[in-house]
């Protein structure tokens, strides 16, 4: 297929295209470079992948690139740590709406006018940020109390773009959730502000980074936010492009939403303890806590199922083996200044 991807330069997009050139599609990319400024991936160079600078809230553009498109993953987004969407919460809402009502209204032009089959749109595991049930089940978010962050309950409205486009125009659709992506290649937005804990600012307000850099740098004792008793699922960014790329290709996927994770919960204490002893060895593990934002959801467990018995998606990768690929790239990244 030739496939058009939205924020084709952003993290977890990065390893979808890696992914998807890797199975045989031709790959359309539009990003703008608004949140790290210019970048350079490896899958740049591919012969089957189109880079195009552009701003996926145009509508002409994106007309334009999806008229001879089979499909199109909606991936644009303003997205950040922790930090970050406290301190943009106007802008998030009214950023993200603005980009995913250009996506739709190209994708529903090129329904009628083109060759598109279907859209997928990348949800957020923040739909459930008010979820009572666990694991949380796809579904769950039309029965929880509605998001509390606004980048939760815009990403809620991002699904409700695809059913409405569906219940009108007939425009098929596929909504995956990805939880917690860990991996290689993100970086701090030029947009971040600073922020500080204790002695060492904070790489990206995602926990596995700033943890990593936390301890490589020296900090003793680590300062975690909250409790350290948060619950998540680190999901390798490997894992979601390729679970992201059968969600695109597999029919049973059709106007269906699904979750994308590890089954594995960790804890922030427990995390902190493996990246530890990885970087520190035997040294005594000391923990101090920072005030935790008012956001930060204190149990995120999806239930993985449906991905697994539908469509035979299962994140396979362990934790240990992501901060063997993490740790490293990290250590390199604050010797050069990239984090």
């Amino acid at each position: 297929m030739k496939i058009l991807v939205t924020g084709a330069s952003g993290f977890i997009a990065g390893y979808l295209v890696e992914e998807l050139l890797a199975a045989g599609h031709s790959v359309v990319g539009v990003d703008n470079h608004s949140k790290y400024g210019p970048v350079a991936k490896a899958y740049f160079d591919h012969p089957a992948f189109r880079l195009v600078i552009g701003d996926a809230k145009d509508v002409a553009l994106m007309k334009e690139l999806v008229a001879d498109c089979d499909h199109l993953v909606a991936a644009a987004a303003m997205i950040g740590g922790i930090s970050y969407f406290h301190e943009y919460a106007y802008d998030l809402l009214a950023e993200n709406e603005r980009i995913v009502a250009a996506a739709f209204d190209a994708a529903v032009w090129a329904r009628e006018h083109g060759r598109l089959q279907k859209v997928t749109v990348l949800s957020s595991s923040m739909v459930y940020e008010c979820a009572e049930v666990y694991p949380t089940p796809e579904g769950a978010q039309l029965t929880s109390p509605p998001p509390r962050s606004t980048y939760g309950f815009q990403k809620l409205a991002c699904e409700y773009f695809a059913r409405g486009a569906w219940e009108q125009y007939r425009l098929p659709y596929t909504i995956v959730r990805p939880f917690n992506c860990v991996g290689i290649g993100e970086r701090r937005a030029l947009s971040d502000r600073e922020v500080t804990s204790g002695d060492v600012r904070l790489a990206l307000s995602h926990v596995v980074p700033d943890l990593v850099q936390k301890v490589l740098k020296g900090q003793d004792p680590l300062r975690i936010l909250g409790s350290g008793d948060q619950v998540r699922h680190y999901t390798y960014g490997g894992d979601l492009g390729h679970g992201i790329r059968v969600c695109i290709e597999h029919p049973a996927a059709l106007n269906d939403d699904f979750n994308l994770s590890t089954e594995t919960s960790t804890t922030v204490r427990e995390l902190a303890e493996l990246i530890w002893r990885r970087i520190r060895g035997d040294a005594p593990l000391r923990l101090e806590s920072d005030p935790p934002y008012p956001h930060d959801v204190q149990k995120r467990v999806p239930d993985v199922r449906k991905a697994r018995d539908i469509l035979g998606v299962s994140c396979q990768t362990t934790l240990d083996q992501i901060l063997d690929e993490v740790i490293p790239w990290i250590r390199e990244q604050v010797k050069t200044g990239g984090i």
